[in-house]
């Protein structure tokens, strides 16, 4: 219960400080954030969280991470489906906060989306469905590539943290105008829940192409690294 309890801080944490930036900041008037501020957002709540937690649930925050991890043979798949469970708790949790903070502004409509990931006419560059897809399953891929490499036996332990929080902050970096970066489920649903209509009715590519890619990532690296635990 305890490794459930961080998940669903660290989740929590993750969407509101990563899409609360997006939401709250990056468009201030000539203060604002911006498309880098966002990135490097996302990127220090996997930093912060994993010298938080990491070493007490190993601070996945994402379903993708956990079945990525779960392919490659890191994780135990009794824990998937409970660990999955309480990320995507935490990042309702977590959108569900943002909410009520931004919508103390004057003006303030769900129909800006509340940082929800989508494609078509609610990508922020109006990228088509499949450029979406791909994008999700090959940043998402790529994470994973990133996250086994750097927790692997042989790797830097003090190092991996900040490693996976760079490379976070680069795939948002790259993605957000195509789908305002999800490759995390639980990102994509937390927001989704509170915004309904269109951003969950798209909600099911934000599932299916980041673990889709998590989970050839997993045995990708498994076969990579034979040593690998």
């Amino acid at each position: 219960m305890k490794k459930l309890v961080a998940e669903f801080i660290g989740t929590f944490w993750l969407v509101l400080g990563g899409c609360g930036s997006a939401v709250l900041s990056a468009a201030f008037p000539e203060v604002g954030i911006g498309l880098l501020g966002v990135s490097l957002a996302f990127g220090l709540t996997v930093v912060t969280m994993a010298y938080a937690i990491g070493h007490i649930s190993g601070c996945h925050l994402n379903p993708a991470v956990t079945v990525g991890l779960w392919s490659g043979g890191r994780f135990p798949a009794s824990e998937v489906i409970p660990y999955v469970v309480f990320q995507v708790l935490g990042a309702i949790a977590g959108a569900f906060v943002l909410y009520i903070i931004a919508s103390g502004q004057a003006g303030f409509s769900l129909e800006g989306g509340l940082a929800s990931n989508g494609y078509g006419d609610h990508s922020p560059g109006n990228y088509t469905m499949m450029s979406g897809f791909i994008t999700e399953f090959v940043m998402t891929f790529m994470f994973l590539i990133v996250i086994l490499g750097a927790t692997h036996k042989l790797a830097s332990p003090t190092m991996a943290g900040l490693t996976i929080g760079l490379a976070l902050t680069l795939i948002h970096l790259i993605s957000i105008p195509v789908t305002n970066t999800s490759v995390n489920p639980a990102r994509s649903t937390g927001p989704a829940v509170m915004v309904g209509d269109w951003a969950m009715t798209q909600l099911w590519l934000f599932w299916l192409a980041p673990l889709l890619g998590a989970l050839i990532a997993g045995l990708v690296y498994r076969w990579l690294s034979p040593n690998d635990d």
